[in-house]
């Protein structure tokens, strides 16, 4: 492999836009909006490398990818939930998530390569080093004595921004425990800090020392056929060489992928490069998210229908999900103009696995309530 070790993926980090100041010093706010926008990101930090922030090609709100990293008015509106998906209640101690029997989600890091709009993770807070590495131990501990558990979820924040001795840490543990069968890193690094894998030569030999011991996989987030650069495309060519397949989960974003043709673009980018399009996710209402970012039920369903038919055989092979309180719901179709066919893809209460029910939306309905009852 090529690394390009001309750079410092850790001093680089500290290179990005973190202050709406920035922004406006660049052009790409003006002087009134950055007024407005200073108390909001002291309540929604901004983080953009200026790798992706030069994906952007007009400096405005109509370009999808100055809506994923610069903050918007929009976020202040005090509509939508904290948490939709009850992840508090699956917490079992500190950022250690039990809400499927199986499977362990670790909330690893509070820290991103960028502080993505959409993020239903506003809420948290950061971690130093030592701190996490405490919370390392505890939360092997817990997968040790839980043999029901076979897989783990590394997510944050992003996995990622962990440092090599934090990710050696897990994946040196993990492969002891002889009932995890498979270890998942989530990470959008690929998509918004791809310098973080490409220039990282232990990084990789860490993915394909342990690699050979537990299946490892990495789940990214493209959502716009533009993130799919060069430099994004090397970070997970290198993955792939070293053995770690690269799954895609992709948010249906309003105004930025909210159409079959962006879509289909961004499905068919991926199979053609290897990466596999796993989940896309209707994106979750929390505050700060709801009104900018989230497609009603209805019309995201017609956009799904639509796009799968523009696709091959193997970028069509997604799920359309809803990660909700009650677990993961898949959206199989529409029989009418207002009434939702779903399958209880996962669920809390094993009793409800499997499970195939109809909801009656509206056109304006973006969630269902957490009895399944109706959308909202």
């Amino acid at each position: 492999m090529n690394f390009t070790n001309n750079i410092d993926w850790q001093k680089e980090l500290k290179n990005n836009i973190t202050s709406v100041g920035m922004l406006a010093e660049l052009g790409y706010i003006d002087e009134k909006t950055r007024q407005k926008l200073d108390t909001l990101t002291q309540r929604y930090p901004m983080s953009i490398p200026r790798y992706y922030l030069d994906l952007i090609e007009k400096k405005d709100y109509s370009d999808p990818i100055f809506k994923m990293c610069i903050a918007s008015l929009e976020e202040a509106q005090a509509d939508g939930k904290v948490d939709t998906s009850g992840e508090q209640a699956s917490t079992v101690t500190g950022g250690i998530q039990h809400k499927y029997d199986n499977t362990v989600l670790l909330l690893s890091t509070n820290v991103c390569a960028m502080y993505c709009r959409h993020c239903f993770r506003k809420r948290l807070v950061g971690l130093t080093e030592n701190e996490i590495l405490r919370f390392t131990d505890e939360a092997l501990e817990y997968i040790a004595e839980h043999k029901e558990v076979d897989n783990v979820l590394i997510t944050g924040g992003d996995a990622l921004l962990n440092s090599n001795k934090v990710i050696e840490r897990y994946l040196d543990g993990l492969s002891k425990i002889e009932h995890i069968k498979f270890i998942r890193f989530g990470s959008r690094t690929p998509v918004v800090f791809p310098q973080r894998i490409s220039t990282d030569e232990v990084l990789i030999k860490l993915f394909e020392k342990y690699g050979k011991i537990k299946t490892i996989y990495l789940v990214t987030q493209f959502n716009h056929p533009r993130e799919l650069t060069k430099e994004a495309l090397l970070a997970t060519d290198m993955l792939r060489q070293a053995g770690i397949p690269v799954l895609n989960q992709t948010v249906l974003l309003k105004g930025i992928n909210d159409s079959p043709e962006t879509l289909a673009a961004l499905f068919n980018g991926l199979a053609a490069n290897g990466i596999s399009p796993y989940y896309l996710f209707q994106c979750r209402p929390v505050k700060g998210v709801k009104g900018l970012f989230a497609v009603p039920l209805l019309e995201a369903y017609d956009i799904v229908d639509s796009t799968r038919g523009r696709l091959s055989g193997i970028a069509k092979r997604f799920r359309f999900i809803m990660s909700h309180i009650t677990g993961k719901l898949e959206i199989l179709g529409k029989i009418n103009d207002s009434t939702l066919v779903l399958k209880q893809h996962q669920a809390r209460d094993n009793e409800d696995s499997n499970r195939i029910f109809t909801v009656e939306a509206d056109v304006s309905s973006v969630w269902l309530d957490d009895s399944l009852g109706s959308a909202v």
